[in-house]
């Protein structure tokens, strides 16, 4: 039977290791052998380490959370138990964005979580987070008028919200015409 050395397969396969291995501290980037053993417990770390992303974060949360109640006179758990009484739901992601964001929408919610403490029963308030809401125009809403007063980016997307064929190609006076 004929020998088989492997050739261009081999090549490929160590080629694609050590690639892979780019980066890598000594002979972990330089040596087929030490560089597969490298990738195997890499990948080993990155499973784990999926796992642990997610703990990190919701302790990061939590710290955040806890800082921001430590402000406004009451401890984390007694917050986060007030909100469980109140029948508030709001994941911890989202209570730790409010206290680094939008501090008035906290101290609403730990008002809520204080008077749910006091009273022991769900409230049947309802909460509401004032949002600064942006007004934002879209160029189709537009008046026929308003059309000269519209860049090029603008013109072009509002023909295409209409139906105009070959908007993409046209100059500005093209694309008022058509509109108009």
């Amino acid at each position: 039977m004929a020998r088989v050395k492997g050739g261009n397969v081999s090549k490929n396969r160590r080629r694609k290791v050590l690639k892979q291995a780019k980066g890598y501290f000594g002979s972990k980037h330089r040596l087929y052998k030490t560089a597969q053993e490298q990738l195997f417990h890499s990948g080993v770390y990155a499973y784990r380490d999926r796992k642990q992303n997610k703990r990190n974060f919701r302790k990061l949360w939590i710290t955040r959370i806890n800082a921001a109640c430590r402000m406004n006179d009451i401890s984390y758990s007694k917050f986060m138990n007030g909100l469980s009484i109140a029948g508030v739901e709001v994941n911890r992601k989202m209570l730790s964005e409010l206290a680094i964001d939008n501090m008035d929408a906290f101290k609403e919610l730990v008002k809520v979580a204080k008077e749910a403490l006091k009273s022991g029963k769900k409230a049947t308030k309802k909460v509401e987070v004032k949002k600064e809401e942006k007004e934002v125009k879209s160029p189709a809403k537009e008046t026929k008028e308003d059309y000269s007063k519209l860049s090029l980016a603008d013109l072009k997307k509002v023909a295409k919200e209409k139906g105009i064929k070959g908007y993409s190609t046209m100059k500005k006076d093209e694309l008022l015409a058509n509109l108009k």
